[in-house]
């Protein structure tokens, strides 16, 4: 392409004509924000349904777009310093189902070393990132994206997101049918549908081909679809109200056989239901999940009902399945069993041993690329490219544990392609193990992000791996999941071990902290959410994690999975052999506490506090949050124990006794009763928004109080239970952070707290 050529004139009817029109109309909405003539607010919905993000920049670049330190970009990225009007971001793009092909991967490898620093990044969602990306360049990226046949409209905002799918969805061995043409279909279906462009927030799917397995995770998603067959004929098993987030919920039954001819309209029908009656102006509360909360899902289930009847026949719904169920991949050769093993090298053995799965088709493997973090270089995946059009055809797919599976490998060629992947550094094994960690980008670029979940993990990743071989096999099966924050990006809910940061203030200095989440379910499609249990500094969670399953190792019985481990051996145990951990030495004894991993600056900046009595000197506040903190944990036990009422007022408690914490910063000799502490926190913390927390959705956590305060319960049920539970625990996080923005440990009542 020459200089005064353009993508749009190069790339002509390369380009389909509806994602064409949908990027030229951005690219007049970025020419009227430049002109200042569309409100920032406006267009920043507009750029986020594009998959246009806003990122942090205080590892990289600030919001005004100067540069705070250099980045390593790629020799082929000529745009330098960022002297743009709008400081550069992360561009998100959109696959439905994972599945690439290598033009498409090509073209990804461009793009990272064109725009963006040379990194592709895969995410939990299937989905690639590129960061640090321009946004008068986004339109150029998007051209070039759509003529392979990728779009990134509807990548974020309050949408359809990717819809996504098992990775082995047609060469599973335990599937009841190939979800993929199921779920490609809707995706397609949905996307930019009038029914569906109304929504609080974000909305997500998930396909499933079997039950047992993690799959597809359909218990965590807005809408989950697992297929089943009833008497030869296909359809599927729906479930709606699922989601992560601070306080996940799990999805429920809607329709035990939706026959496939049916998924298009009754999803439309949802959508439907969702726009009318969801949530619009408390983003908090605007997911699906709390509607059908709100509502139960009988009565949300006859409302879509209701809907399905009122929703005008649309002739999309049988051209968009025409043929689906002949949909079939091909390989690139015949099937052929790899026969011989004593010429076979080590490292082919772990590697095969890991991350090769042998398909339900004979003399076929699927071989998984184990991508640390889920970054691979724009070198890398060019070269990637090139290996699958030697093994496979165009049969490439993401994973949501952020890898490449490449299907429809013959087994014969398994030896051939370990050493094409050697070259390229990407035939690490330990796919699908305990070194396999997910992460979300934390604080490396994400706005939200409290500590390094990146950092956190590349450490876990490193120790875990050299002591691989010796660990025990049920070890070597157990997933770790990070997040950088409540949110839930990385997952951390349904991981067999899970972390999400957190902070704590100790002698005036930040100190990175996560949260230990043991409970979660990986398997049966997100079987069960795990709970939070005690915060420790995030130098001693590799300890945590040698702990844990060290004491799994000894302690378990016969084949016992680890979930029921720890229910067996319970909570209350787990946190008092970690509690020890949670120990901050003084910044003269060990300042590594003091910054995260991956970062060699201290966390945060602070004036260090003296200590008194040869101990460390604690605010009143953090004394008795941490009393919250144990209150809540006594909550978790009263669940787990099934005593769901006594759960739920325990949490509450701890609720109130965090807000009657901070309250006490301002009036120290608070009333104990209830009304009296809601009354003055609403007065002193919500109305004035001191409670607030700009990097979060504003007053979310102060309302659990309120409607905690305000509810009668008749029914005390184990998901009312549990959401207490968190929302304890989240509120309490809140409190400590509200406490270090707001007061100074100077003017702070303080306790000593005296060395054990």
């Amino acid at each position: 392409m020459t200089e005064a050529t353009s993508w749009k004139e190069t790339l002509g009817s390369r380009i389909p004509e509806d994602l064409g029109r949908e990027i030229d109309i951005f690219e007049t909405q970025i020419g009227l924000r430049q002109q200042d003539k569309l409100d920032e607010i406006i267009f920043a919905e507009t750029r986020l349904r594009r998959g246009a993000y806003g990122q942090r920049y205080d590892n990289g670049q600030r919001f005004d777009g100067s540069r705070t330190q250099e980045l390593n970009f790629p020799e082929g990225n000529t745009k330098g310093p960022n002297t743009a009007w709008h400081a550069p971001g992360m561009q998100r793009i959109k696959i439905p189902c994972g599945g690439l092909n290598c033009a498409q991967m090509d073209t990804l490898a461009d793009l990272a070393e064109e725009y963006s620093d040379g990194i592709c990044h895969i995410t939990t969602r299937q989905d690639f990132q590129l960061h640090y990306v321009h946004i008068e360049d986004t339109v150029d990226l998007m051209r070039r994206l759509a003529a392979v046949g990728i779009t990134t409209q509807e990548a974020c905002g309050n949408a359809v997101r990717n819809v996504t799918a098992c990775p082995l969805a047609g060469v599973c061995k335990t599937q009841s049918f190939d979800v993929t043409p199921y779920a490609d279909a809707l995706a397609r279906f949905l996307l930019g549908h009038p029914d569906m462009q109304d929504f609080g927030r974000k909305f997500k799917i998930a396909f499933s081909g079997c039950r047992d397995e993690a799959c597809g995770l359909t218990s965590m998603h807005d809408m989950g679809a697992l297929a089943v067959l009833r008497e030869g004929k296909r359809g599927f098993e729906l479930y709606v109200g699922g989601g992560l987030g601070p306080v996940p919920h799990r999805a429920k039954l809607i329709e035990e056989f939706v026959p496939a001819e049916e998924l298009l309209p009754l999803t439309q029908a949802i959508g439907r239901v969702f726009a009318r009656l969801g949530e619009k102006k408390n983003r908090a509360r605007a997911r699906i999940k709390f509607l059908i909360a709100k509502l139960g899902i009988e009565e949300f289930k006859r409302l879509v009902t209701e809907e399905r009847q009122l929703v005008t026949e649309d002739p999309l719904w049988a051209t968009t399945l025409e043929g689906i169920e002949s949909h079939s991949e091909e390989a690139l050769r015949p099937g052929q069993a790899l026969n011989g093993m004593n010429h076979l090298s080590e490292g082919f053995r772990r590697w095969q041993e890991t991350n090769v799965y042998q398909q339900g088709q004979a003399g076929y493997a699927v071989a998984t690329v184990n991508l640390p973090l889920g970054d691979i270089t724009a070198n890398q995946l060019r070269a990637l490219a090139d290996v699958c059009r030697r093994f496979v055809k165009d049969t490439v797919r993401t994973t949501v544990e952020q890898n490449f599976v490449l299907r429809w490998v013959s087994e014969a060629d398994l030896p051939d392609l370990y050493n094409a992947l050697e070259e390229l550094d990407l035939a690490a094994p330990g796919a699908g193990t305990i070194v396999d960690i997910t992460a979300c980008p934390g604080t490396d670029t994400c706005k939200l992000g409290i500590a390094s979940s990146r950092g956190l993990a590349g450490e876990l990743r490193q120790q875990l791996s050299e002591s691989f071989l010796e660990l025990d096999q049920a070890v070597k099966g157990l997933r770790i999941k990070v997040s950088g924050c409540f949110n839930a990006c990385g997952q951390h809910h349904v991981a067999d071990i899970g972390f999400y940061g957190v902070s704590r203030k100790i002698g005036g200095i930040t100190v990175p902290h996560f949260q230990v989440i043991l409970g979660g379910r990986w398997q049966e499609n997100a079987g069960s959410f795990g709970l939070a249990m005690v915060a420790i500094p995030s130098r001693n969670i590799p300890q945590v994690v040698t702990r844990l399953t060290e004491r799994f190792v000894q302690d378990r019985n016969g084949n016992e999975s680890f979930q029921d481990f720890i229910e067996r051996t319970g909570k209350r145990e787990f946190r008092s052999m970690l509690e020890d951990l949670a120990v901050v030495p003084a910044y003269e004894e060990d300042s590594s506490f003091y910054s995260d991993w991956g970062a060699a600056r201290e966390f945060t900046t602070g004036d260090m506090g003296k200590g008194e009595c040869a101990g460390e000197v604690v605010p009143l506040a953090h004394f008795e949050l941490s009393a919250c903190e144990r209150e809540a944990f006594e909550a978790q036990m009263s669940l787990d124990e099934g005593e769901y009422e006594l759960a739920y007022r325990t949490a509450f408690s701890a609720i109130l006794h965090a807000a009657k914490a901070i309250v006490k910063t301002q009036l120290l000799d608070v009333p104990d009763d209830a009304d009296t502490i809601v009354e003055e926190f609403r007065r002193r913390f919500f109305e004035t928004e001191l409670f607030f927390d700009a990097g979060t959705a504003k007053d979310k956590f102060a309302r659990y109080l309120f409607r905690m305060h305000e509810t009668v319960i008749d029914d005390y049920t184990q998901d009312l239970a549990h959401r207490a539970v968190e929302e304890a625990q989240l509120f309490i996080e809140a409190a400590y952070a509200c406490y270090d923005r707001t007061t100074s440990v100077e003017a702070a009542p303080v306790v000593p707290l005296l060395p054990k």
